[in-house]
């Protein structure tokens, strides 16, 4: 992609709009101002995510008034040439004599109430506390949540793009899957190939052989894999616009054992009910039940262990939560996991995908084979 290119695309997944869009958030929820430091919650409305240290480096943007952004002077060339530098934003760089808290206090002036950067050190949380006598500070989450949430055109396509790109990995891991080969070599090379295939950053790689399979988060091991067991395979990154990977499929190094491919085609139906389920309207906890629902009759809701998924976006997981006691709404361009698991303990499967909801129901951005892979190696 040339420069013209990639300035257009930078727009279009990091509109200037979107500060007047959390203004008036930050007005609708009551507040004063919300603080943003280095973070995805930065990153989601200046398209810069900032370099996270001790120096504070902040956006700060008041129910009333321009928002302004603080920054180390050392580092203010650097924020220029970002995304953030061409937001028209007042950028006030402090020296390393100076109280950068109490530039952000005068600057606010009095404000009833501010709220934070999730992702803020705790120890700047305090300092601000204290630049803020009587202000109370809250996290700013729940005031970027709704926002986040709801993906622009742009950002979907950066999660097909991200979807693309993990898919062309799942397609190689029949040449690296072998029988004698240990979890943590494959690993490696399928680290090597989400890098290859785009991605900026390997996130996570699970490879779970055997016993393995039945601990959802496993991390990789000097295991060796063997003749007839099944494998899952998690694994996801970060493409360079910022936005994420995350797809789970299933192989099985020659036939497996007959107890799991009587599992695997209960845990195929499940997926493909819950994902038939995503529509404006329904709530999360309604698409869980939908899986949840085909696993318990079929008498292995025990070993479901986990939600049925996750939101997705510049974070891996971030709001909707697919679980049970979330009843607020899907709405269009919500994006999210759907990724229902079963746990026996020799062995386990879980099948994952990623989708957005749409006006009529789920768009799916992970195209590979839902079912078992079995692969002759």
């Amino acid at each position: 992609m040339d420069n013209d290119a990639t300035a257009v695309a930078t727009t279009a997944l990091y509109p200037s709009e979107r500060i007047s869009r959390v203004r008036e958030a930050v007005g609708k929820a009551g507040l004063g101002a919300v603080v943003l430091t280095p973070g995805f919650d930065l990153r989601y409305v200046t398209g810069y995510p900032g370099h996270l240290s001790e120096r504070l480096m902040c956006l700060v943007v008041p129910a009333e008034g321009e928002a302004f952004l603080v920054a180390p002077r050392l580092e203010v060339p650097i924020v220029r040439v970002s995304p953030a530098g061409s937001l028209g934003v007042e950028i006030l760089g402090w020296d390393e004599t100076d109280d950068p808290f109490a530039l952000v206090a005068s600057r606010l002036g009095k404000v009833p109430s501010v709220a934070v950067a999730d992702q803020m050190w705790a120890a700047m949380a305090f300092r601000l506390r204290d630049a803020l006598p009587g202000v109370p500070l809250s996290a700013a989450g729940g005031v970027l949540r709704t926002l986040r949430m709801r993906k622009s055109a742009a950002e979907i396509e950066a999660l097909r793009e991200a979807g693309a790109a993990i898919d062309r990995v799942h397609r190689l891991v029949p040449q690296v899957l072998k029988a004698g080969r240990t979890e943590a070599e494959v690993g490696r090379d399928l680290a090597e190939a989400i890098l290859a295939e785009g991605h900026v950053t390997v996130d996570f790689t699970i490879v779970a052989s055997g016993p393995n399979g039945a601990s959802p988060h496993h991390e990789l091991s000097d295991r060796v894999i063997g003749r007839g067991e099944p494998v899952v395979v998690d694994i996801g990154g970060t493409m360079p616009s910022g936005y994420c990977s995350d797809s789970t499929r299933v192989y099985s190094v020659g036939e497996p054992p007959k107890e799991f491919r009587d599992y695997y085609a209960v845990l195929r139906a499940a997926q493909k009910a819950a994902v038939e389920a995503v529509r404006p309207g329904v709530t999360p906890e309604a698409v869980d039940a939908a899986a949840r629902d085909v696993i318990t009759a079929a008498g292995y809701g025990e070993f479901f262990v986990h939600r049925t998924g996750h939101g997705i976006g510049l974070e891996t997981h971030e709001h909707p939560y697919i679980v049970e006691g979330n009843t607020e709404p899907l709405d269009a361009g919500m994006a999210f996991s759907i990724e229902p698991g079963i746990y026996p303990g020799a062995h386990g499967a879980r099948i994952e995908d990623i989708v957005v909801c749409t006006a009529t129901g789920a768009d799916r951005m992970n195209l590979t084979t839902r079912d078992l892979v079995v692969i002759d190696g």
